[in-house]
């Protein structure tokens, strides 16, 4: 079946209709990893958002274990080419058929690298996939012109609190979108992590008296955040050591005066070299940002800039005056990408020793 990627400037591209074939409205946006498609098809700061895979074969090793959620959740899925016969010891079925259950309607067979280039030069813009070979592109600008992501962190936040238990510290996990592997990542340490809805207020957090505080990534503009902002606030005037991480480092910098802009065309993949100022070294990151925290509104009294973006020199952390606090942009975690900055997990831990 044929289908129709068409870009709020006016642009078509034609391909062949992949999972579900209802019409979607989204952003779009490209990732640039050469490998976890699954990962990122699951990671829920995808939540309100269509997205490009720039390496040309996907689904080749078919789908495994590797969910970083229980549901995928980007709008819809871009690719240049599916394979047809994936092939790995650990395959449990086809990107096809993954993104047929989970209702995502995508198109494979287009010029994924002119789009690419389209996004990258005109910036992120609003697009729709549709199987209706009589679409009217009059009909249909004014609505994707007119499309915003919204509110997705309460659409992909736990409704409960959740544990995971451990016998080391107990940290606080804020769930705004979390991937998996940062609760993993603290559990393999030892923690005992407990995962928290994101509308969960500061006081209930201190009450449960954890030995550290993790702020997750998750979707959208930070700016929309005004409630967790306000609780985040409160958590940051304790003296809890607190962790966080790409959507968590923003609101924590709105919580403390500075501003966040939209990047004109994003930060995702799994190949972001960022400079930590405090060693000087660089280290290959995996990043899933559309938004990032003016530096040059940062109070000098309050935090300096801890990791900067090597390619465009955008701000990548932040470590806190007085406080152990320390933010990044990008996912140490990684899940998919190169686990370089995994050390920041460490760093972590000690800090929450030297806090007790």
């Amino acid at each position: 079946m044929k289908a129709f990627l068409i870009l709020e400037d006016g642009t078509v591209f034609t391909g062949t209709s992949i999972g579900s074939t209802k019409d979607m409205i989204s952003e779009i946006v490209f990732n640039t990893s050469m490998t976890g498609y699954l990962e990122v098809l699951t990671d829920p700061s995808y939540a309100g958002q269509a997205v490009v895979m720039t390496y040309p074969l996907i689904g080749n090793y078919g789908i495994t274990p590797d969910m970083e959620s229980k549901k995928a959740w980007p709008d819809g899925y871009i690719v240049r080419e599916l394979s047809r016969m994936p092939s790995n010891f650990r395959c449990e079925g086809t990107i096809q058929d993954f993104l047929k259950e989970q209702d995502i309607p995508g198109i494979a067979g287009i010029d994924t690298r002119a789009l690419t280039k389209i996004l990258r030069e005109k910036g992120t813009m609003n697009g729709m996939i549709t199987t209706n070979e009589n679409y009217d592109l009059d009909e249909i600008l004014p609505k994707l012109h007119a499309y915003t992501v919204g509110d997705v962190v309460s659409k992909v936040t736990c409704q409960e609190p959740y544990v995971l238990e451990g016998n080391g510290p107990k940290v606080a996990l804020m769930d705004f979108g979390a991937k998996n592997n940062i609760a993993k990542s603290l559990n393999k340490r030892g923690c005992q992590v407990t995962i928290y809805p994101a509308d969960t207020t500061a006081e209930e957090i201190i009450a449960s008296r954890p030995d550290g505080i993790m702020l997750s990534n998750g979707p959208g503009d930070p700016e929309t955040c005004t409630e967790i902002i306000a609780q985040i606030k409160k958590l940051y005037e304790t003296d809890i050591p607190i962790f966080a991480i790409c959507l968590g480092h923003q609101l924590m910098a709105l919580a403390n005066g500075a501003k966040t802009y939209k990047l004109k065309y994003g930060h995702r993949g799994g190949n972001h070299p960022v400079k930590d100022l405090t060693n000087n070294r660089v280290y290959i990151s995996s990043q899933n940002h559309g938004y990032a925290v003016d530096a040059s509104t940062i109070d000098p009294a309050i935090a300096k800039e801890a990791f900067v973006n090597v390619n465009d020199g955008t701000n990548e952390g932040l470590s806190y005056i007085g406080k152990n606090i320390f933010t990044v942009q990008f996912h140490p975690e990684a899940c998919p990408g190169p686990q370089d900055s995994g050390y920041l997990f460490d760093r972590f831990m000690d800090m929450m020793k030297g806090a007790n």
